[in-house]
C-alpha cells in the first residue's frame, strides 16, 4: 500500500499541453489508494475532456464557482474542497497560473481553492523554455517556495514548440515518487528500522499433528501496518497467519515454529531501531518429534515438552540502543505479572492485555491495553480496533524516540 492510501488530493489542471498527460496522474493516484477530486481551469478543458478525468477519479470534475448547465444547482465551495484536501497538486502549473498564485489573482475556481487550501501544496510548472528561463517565471517559482508550496521540478526534453530543453511537466510516475518521498521523509519514524513479531508459533509433534495457540496474528500486523503508515522500514516475522501487510514498507519473513523465530529475530535485531514483540511464542514444545505419524493406538498419550528459548528475554539481554517493547497476555495478577516481565527481560515498555477484558485478546477485532514503561508508569486505554490500538503503541514509542 502507497502512503497516499486514504489520502484526499485535488488535482488542479491548467491550460497547457502537458494536461493530457494527468489522465494517467489521476490513474496513479487512485491507485495507489488515494481519493482524488479534480479541478480544471476553464481553458484546461480545451486540452483534455472532463468526462475522462470524471471517469478516472469517480467524482464531477470542478471548472466555475457554480453549474452553468443548472440554473438552480448549489455554488461550488471552493473553501470546503480547500479544507477536504490533505494534498493539493496542481500539473501542470501554467506561467500564468504560477503568476496568480503568487499574486493571488483569484479569478477562477482553481486559484480560489488553492488560497483556501490548508495543506501542502505541490505544483509542477509546465511551459515552452523561453517561457521557462524568463525571470518571472523564475522568480515566481522561488516566491511560491518561499510561502511553502512544493516544487516538482520541470524536465529536460522535447516541447510542444520543437525546441528542445527544460519546461517539460514532470511524467505523471514521477511526480506521484516526489509526493511520496516528500511524505515520507516528514514522518517521525522515516529513517528507522523496526522489527516486529506476530502470530503464534506451531511445535511440531508429528508430520501432521502440532502444538498451538490461538493467536490470529492481527495485532501485531496491525502494529506493523501502523510503523510503515508512520515512515518506519519494516521487518514483520510472522508465524502461521492468514493475515497479511497491507504496505510496501513491510518485509513479510514468515517462520513455523519458536526455534526458527529465535533464529531470524536475532538475525536482524543488530540492525534495527526498535523491537515490537507481539507474537504468541511457545514456551515449550515436544522433546522428540516422531517422523511418522503417530497411530491411535491406546486410550492416552504422553507427550514430554522441554521449555523454548526465550526470544523477549534475549533480545533484552543483547541491546544496546534498541528500544525494546513485549507483550503480556494475563489471565491473573496482570499487573503485577506485566511488571515482572518488563523488569526481568529489560524491557522499555511492556502492552498489557488481560483475557478477562471484554473484547480483547485472540480471534477478535478489538483489543484493550495497559502500556507501562521502566518508570512503572501505566497508561490504560478504553476498548479500540487493533488498528487504533496499534496506533497507540507506535505513539507511545514515537514520543519516547523524540525525548
Amino acid at each position: 500500500m502507497s502512503i497516499l492510501s486514504g489520502k484526499h488530493i485535488v488535482l488542479g489542471i491548467t491550460a497547457g499541453i502537458a494536461a493530457y498527460k494527468t489522465a494517467f496522474l489521476v490513474r496513479l493516484l487512485t491507485k495507489a489508494g488515494a481519493e482524488v477530486r479534480v479541478i480544471m481551469t476553464p481553458a484546461a478543458k480545451e486540452f483534455i475532456t472532463p468526462l475522462t478525468l470524471s471517469t478516472l477519479s469517480k467524482h464531477p470534475v470542478i471548472s466555475n464557482f457554480t453549474n452553468e448547465e443548472d440554473e438552480n444547482a448549489v455554488w461550488n465551495n471552493h473553501v470546503e474542497l480547500g479544507l477536504w484536501a490533505d494534498l493539493l497538486i496542481i500539473a501542470p502549473a501554467t506561467a500564468n497560473t504560477l503568476s496568480k498564485m503568487v499574486s493571488g489573482n483569484s479569478d477562477n475556481f482553481l486559484i480560489a481553492t488553492y488560497l483556501s487550501a490548508k495543506c501542502t501544496v505541490y505544483f509542477a510548472p509546465a511551459m515552452d523554455l523561453d517561457m521557462y528561463k524568463h525571470p518571472t517565471t523564475q522568480t515566481a517559482i522561488k516566491t511560491l517556495q518561499s510561502y511553502g508550496n512544493i516544487l516538482i521540478p520541470s524536465a529536460f526534453g522535447a516541447l510542444a514548440s520543437g525546441l528542445v530543453g527544460m519546461g517539460r511537466m514532470a511524467e505523471p510516475e514521477t511526480i506521484v515518487e516526489t509526493i511520496e518521498a516528500h511524505i515520507l521523509e516528514n514522518l517521525p519514524l522515516y529513517g528507522k528500522k523496526i522489527l516486529v513479531t506476530a502470530g503464534p508459533t506451531y511445535e511440531a509433534i508429528d508430520p501432521v499433528r502440532f502444538i498451538g495457540n490461538h493467536s490470529s496474528g492481527k495485532m501485531g500486523i496491525e502494529i506493523a501496518n501502523s510503523a510503515a503508515r508512520h515512515g518506519a522500514e519494516v521487518i514483520l516475522i510472522t508465524g502461521p497467519t492468514h493475515h497479511k501487510a497491507d504496505s510496501s514498507r513491510v518485509s513479510t519473513l514468515p517462520v513455523f515454529s519458536a526455534k526458527e523465530m529465535y533464529d531470524i529475530v536475532h538475525q536482524y535485531f543488530k540492525s534495527v531501531d526498535a523491537a515490537i514483540l507481539s507474537a504468541a511464542v511457545a514456551d515449550y514444545r515436544p522433546k522428540n518429534i516422531s517422523l511418522s505419524k503417530i497411530k491411535k493406538t491406546s486410550q492416552s498419550l504422553s507427550i514430554k515438552l522441554e521449555k523454548t528459548k526465550d526470544i523477549l528475554a534475549s533480545l533484552g539481554a543483547l541491546k544496546t540502543t534498541q528500544f525494546l517493547v513485549g507483550f503480556a497476555l494475563e489471565t491473573d495478577s496482570e499487573i503485577e505479572n506485566a511488571i515482572k516481565k518488563l523488569k526481568s527481560k529489560n524491557l522499555d515498555l511492556i502492552v498489557l492485555n488481560s483475557l478477562n477484558d471484554l473484547g480483547a485478546g485472540f480471534g477478535v477485532a478489538t483489543n484493550k491495553i495497559t502500556i507501562i514503561d521502566k518508570e512503572l508508569k501505566q497508561t490504560e486505554y478504553p476498548l479500540k480496533s487493533k488498528a487504533e490500538v496499534a496506533d497507540d503503541i507506535l505513539a507511545e514509542l514515537i514520543r519516547r524516540s523524540d525525548g
